[in-house]
């Protein structure tokens, strides 16, 4: 049988875990443990649910060092993000530990005559959540918590590269109270993640494109509810009235913050008319002072990318980028140092043919580009189809307005970094950055359950 490895990223020869794929046949068995597990779980009620969850925060919270510790190790978070993802996940477990006694529906009356007509939201069943490595415990979280709340059993196959955070995470749940087979991890790659989709009831996917759409295909040829994030191009665009050094701390952070390795980092920098200059002089400065380094150490911001393959991968990009006459302001290559490091990168003069000014590399690199007025800037970020964050920066409230009218992007963000997520509210993306109905929030109460209409009608006699 194979098995699922996962090597620290910031130290390659370390073997964080090593576990044994369960394959098609041992992710089925988990469904049709989940199965029985959900009637009882839901049979809990509104109360004993949310009990569970509220004590599965509890416990993530009792755990955070141990955590971060993992996090740092098994994906190189930095540290500091790290203790902040376990603060976020504690945060998600107690929003949905609420949930459960949120309104499942609405009274209606009835066109003509007597009766009652309403509506009411129940599970689908089996919950299969497809997880990505870059947050193994709020991802995870974020899915998995609601799926629960409202009553649905989960079982979940993580990204190889975060097996040994979503297995810590599954089994301090169930050391909480979490009831045996509610909750169920299962290690793997493609044929497990093949396997789940094949046999859940409602389908959460975040990863890539290409991935993702043969997700929604299978889901969606199966008539099960499926929702999928593959990512984003996302633009930041910085006006000449914007405050250039608060920009670019901005757009440094969200560049290089954890290597870049976020759905919602910055990969495209539009400058408009006299921004360029200063900003170009200070976000390469910025970058400059987030040098690559130990993610282990407080005061690191970009730690290493997530293996050789991904550091190739950069940095084959970004030669061919400059043997096309692109010019690197910051970074462009990799550090010197053990474990898959580059450092931050500000890239100008990229041909709009190339890969970067059109693809998501997932790691610290960014382009410059310019415009000259907001109208082009719009146009310019408008044009990816993978486009699921884009901040704004001006001091300019007509320009805010504008920004959150005419820009195709799920989340648009004014005068703060592209990569900030509010858990309470929905999450997505627009035209091919996302399929299917919104994450977190009370979005994901309504994707995890199923809609009924009923209608009760006097039965007659005296």
């Amino acid at each position: 049988m194979s098995t699922v490895d996962s090597y620290n990223p910031a130290n390659p020869d370390d073997l964080v875990v090593s576990v044994t794929a369960v394959g098609a046949e041992g992710v089925e068995e988990a469904i049709a443990r989940a199965r029985v597990a959900q009637r009882e779980w839901w049979a809990l009620g509104a109360a004993g649910r949310s009990a569970v969850l509220g004590k599965v925060a509890a416990a993530v919270e009792a755990a955070t060092e141990e955590l971060a510790a993992l996090t740092v190790r098994e994906v190189g978070k930095p540290v500091a993000e790290a203790r902040g993802e376990v603060a976020r996940t504690v945060a998600i477990w107690r929003y949905y530990a609420q949930a459960p006694f949120a309104p499942s529906g609405e009274v209606h009356e009835p066109a003509a005559g007597q009766g009652l007509l309403l509506t009411r939201r129940r599970p689908y069943g089996v919950a299969g959540l497809v997880t990505p490595w870059n947050f193994p415990l709020a991802i995870p979280t974020w899915k998995a918590a609601p799926a629960l709340a409202v009553g649905n059993a989960v079982v979940l196959k993580p990204a190889p590269e975060a097996t040994a955070c979503a297995l810590r995470l599954a089994e301090l749940a169930g050391r909480a109270g979490l009831p045996d087979g509610v909750l169920t991890v299962v290690p793997g790659g493609g044929e497990e993640g093949a396997a789940l989709v094949a046999g859940t009831d409602v389908v959460s996917f975040t990863g890539s494109t290409a991935v993702g759409r043969q997700v929604v295909a299978a889901a969606a040829g199966r008539g099960v509810p499926v929702q999928a994030e593959m990512g984003g191009l996302n633009a930041a665009i910085v006006l000449p009235d914007a405050d250039i050094a608060q920009a670019a701390a901005h757009l440094a952070s969200a560049i290089a913050g954890y290597a870049g390795q976020k759905c919602t980092a910055t990969s495209r920098v539009i400058a408009v008319g006299d921004a360029y200059e200063p900003l170009a002089e200070a976000l390469a400065k910025a970058l400059g002072e987030a040098a690559a380094a130990d993610p282990g150490a407080a005061s690191t911001v970009c730690g290493p990318v997530i293996n050789r393959q991904a550091l190739d991968r950069l940095t084959d990009a970004i030669d061919s980028a400059k043997a096309a006459g692109a010019t690197a302001l910051a970074g462009g290559a990799r550090a010197e140092r053990d474990g898959w490091y580059l450092e931050p990168t500000l890239l100008e003069g990229v041909p709009a043919e190339h890969p970067l000014a059109g693809e998501e590399f997932f790691g610290p690199v960014a382009v410059l580009v310019a415009a000259e007025d907001l109208d082009e800037a719009i146009a310019l970020a408008n044009e990816t189809r993978h486009s699921l964050s884009t901040s704004v920066h001006s001091r300019s409230l007509d320009v805010a307005l504008a920004a959150a009218d005419r820009l195709d992007a799920g989340m648009i963000r004014i005068n703060a970094p592209s990569s900030g997520v509010d858990f309470h509210l929905p999450f997505g993306g627009a035209k091919a950055a996302s399929y299917g109905g919104r994450e977190q929030g009370r979005a994901a109460l309504d994707f995890y359950t199923a809609s009924r209409t009923v209608s009760v009608l006097p039965g007659g006699g005296s």
